[in-house]
């Protein structure tokens, strides 16, 4: 029986302890950063090392590789891909192009991780931002305009199954608001229920049949005005589950960050309650890890489930030739410059 947990890992192998400490927990999954990667061979390396601490060869290996500036895999071993804003801009002038360019750029960031190993990518980003908001979001995102989002949130989410890869809906319901970084600070949203329905959710309801949805650390003031989404069995209930209509898996975003307060096994324990069937742990401090997985929680029942049937959506890719994809992703993004 596997853990309500992913977790990161320290270096660019596994220690002696960490090996132990996963055999006992034996997470659902495990999280790649880039103080994890040197090069291709030692990726693949560590990402069987993790696999065999919890004895499943396809155990989930997650990433963050969206483009732009969030890339854990970075040039020159790998090749840097766009950010969601460039597939947004191109779209305004050119619909089709866009939505080709964002579905390859998504095939071939599939096809990197595949040879690596890694099942999982937290993207695509289908937050709206609003002006005014932090730029934590920024360029992250698609566009302002919740239609564009969509068509190129599902052409991504495409690119990525496609090519082997499981993708992760992020931040949901909505990070495009808030005016603070939740990795250093608490977003407080004060709009409306219903603004926050006609934009802000308009996108997860519409690709509601994504295998995966991370939350946001954000308090949406409307709803429930004392406790972030990942910790609001109110949000995740009524939004999240009922208006959203989301019966995915669905993970909290990291517990490390600071938007979240009191002990990380209480915010574990929150988590849980509220209803993420798995929680995030991603710093690879082993003190953290430890902590987290005290109130940790084995994968059963509904959250089971859930997984079980993400996970089903994992396939073998089909026939694809990577040169011929970059060749035909540079020709589209060139024609819209």
């Amino acid at each position: 029986m596997r853990s309500r947990a992913i977790y990161g890992c320290a270096a660019t192998s596994l220690s002696a302890a960490e090996k132990g400490f996963f055999r006992q927990t034996r997470p659902w999954g495990f999280i790649l950063f880039a103080r994890n990667i040197s090069d291709s061979v030692q990726v693949k390396a560590l990402v069987q090392e993790l696999r065999e601490t919890v004895g499943d060869e396809k155990a989930p290996v997650l990433i963050d590789q969206e483009g732009g500036r969030v890339a854990r895999l970075k040039p020159p071993q790998w090749r840097a891909r766009p950010p969601a804003a460039r597939f947004g801009a191109l779209y305004e002038t050119n619909p089709d192009a866009a939505r080709e360019a964002a579905y390859l750029s998504a095939r071939l960031i599939a096809h990197d991780l595949a040879s690596l190993g890694i099942n999982v990518d937290c993207l695509p980003v289908l937050d709206v931002p609003a002006p005014g908001a932090h730029d934590i979001i920024g360029d992250r995102a698609f566009s302002t305009d919740p239609a564009t989002i969509i068509t190129l949130g599902r052409a991504q989410i495409e690119g990525l199954m496609d090519g082997g890869v499981l993708p992760v809906m992020k931040h949901i319901p909505g990070h495009g608001r808030a005016g603070a970084d939740s990795h250093l600070d608490l977003p407080r949203v004060s709009a409306s229920a219903e603004e926050l329905s006609a934009s802000d959710f308009v996108t997860f309801r519409s690709l509601d049949t994504c295998p995966i949805a991370m939350t946001a650390h954000v308090v949406y003031e409307s709803i429930d005005p004392q406790r972030p989404a990942t910790t609001s069995p109110k949000v995740i209930r009524d939004v999240i589950r009922g208006e959203i209509g989301f019966d995915g898996l669905l993970m909290s975003d990291d517990l490390s960050m600071k938007a979240l307060d009191g002990p990380l096994s209480v915010r574990a324990k929150q988590a849980q309650f509220a209803g993420c069937d798995l929680v995030l742990h991603c710093n690879g401090d082993m003190n953290e890890m430890k902590e987290v997985a005290s109130e940790v929680t084995e994968l059963k029942g509904q959250a089971l489930k859930r997984s079980e049937h993400a996970l089903a959506y994992l396939s073998v890719p089909g026939g694809f030739d990577p040169a011929a994809g970059e060749a035909r992703l540079a020709a589209l993004l060139g024609a819209g410059a």
